[in-house]
């Protein structure tokens, strides 16, 4: 066997593992939401919240992980963090759209991506209430379930859809209010999901055409922008850079250009 061979053996056994934590914590999330669900903490404001079964999730996650590869590194939302000495490290959500979880809203993922050597080479996102799995290892394509996935073919700005997101820290906010604003005019409308990693998936689904956020921490996008790729989307931020906690972009390849242009135009890379 080559050693291309070897490592694409490598990374699908990645896979297999974050499908199945994935799967766990989706069941855990899905099933055992408590009827009285409470905010257990805040992060960068007090609308910016963390419930118990987040940290739950993530312990579930980092515990059968840890299991299966003890000597893999970790970075999750929730806290877990450790270098590791194998090369691979974890990339978690454990509960990407919590907000979206606190209120009853369907529109929530688990997103895990294993990195090897700072590549990102197998990515999991679990969306329970769709009942849908998306997945990817680097190289071999992008799939919901068994299900091929390919981004939508070329259309016009005006007749295309577009996804965003916005931060839970008001100053900011009022700024990436106004680069939307800027935006609805030009394309043909305009979604706030609540999912990072689920509008990424969306793209690549080609249930969105274009999707792009400011201020993404690297577990909102490992596993989405993996997915999005293999299914043949161009991904990244400002010119000439990937993406980051400054700008993400995610879009057919036809639009990606005009996209991150306008973007660029605007100013939405900065507050």
């Amino acid at each position: 066997m080559t050693a291309e061979n070897t490592e694409h053996t490598e990374n699908r056994e990645l896979l297999a593992l974050a499908l199945e934590a994935a799967r766990r914590a989706g069941a855990l999330l899905r099933d055992g939401r408590p009827a009285d669900l409470g905010v257990a903490a805040t992060k960068t404001s007090p609308i910016d919240v963390v419930t118990e079964m987040d940290i739950a999730a993530e312990k579930l996650i980092t515990g059968f992980l840890v299991e299966h590869r003890p000597d893999d590194g970790f970075l999750g939302e929730e806290g877990a963090s450790s270098e590791g000495t194998s090369g691979v490290r974890w990339v978690i959500d454990p509960l990407d759209g919590t907000v979206n979880y606190l209120y009853g809203l369907p529109t929530w993922a688990v997103s895990i991506a294993a990195e090897r050597d700072g590549v990102r080479v197998a990515g999991v996102v679990e969306v329970p209430m769709r009942g849908e799995t998306f997945h990817a290892v680097l190289g071999g394509g992008a799939f919901v379930g068994e299900r091929p996935l390919r981004c939508r073919p070329a259309a016009p700005l005006a007749q295309s859809l577009l996804a965003t997101g916005f931060a839970y820290v008001q100053s900011v906010r009022a700024h990436q209010a106004e680069i939307a604003a800027k935006l609805i005019p030009r394309f043909r409308d305009v979604r706030r999901g609540g999912s990072a990693a689920i509008d990424l998936c969306d793209v690549a689904a080609g249930r969105l055409d274009a999707y792009y956020e400011r201020g993404l921490n690297p577990w909102d996008l490992a596993a989405g922008d993996l997915i999005a790729r293999e299914a043949g989307a161009l991904t990244g931020g400002r010119p000439g850079d990937p993406p980051s906690r400054e700008l993400t972009i995610a879009a057919s390849p036809e639009l990606f250009a005009p996209l991150q242009a306008l973007l660029e135009e605007y100013g939405a890379w900065h507050d």
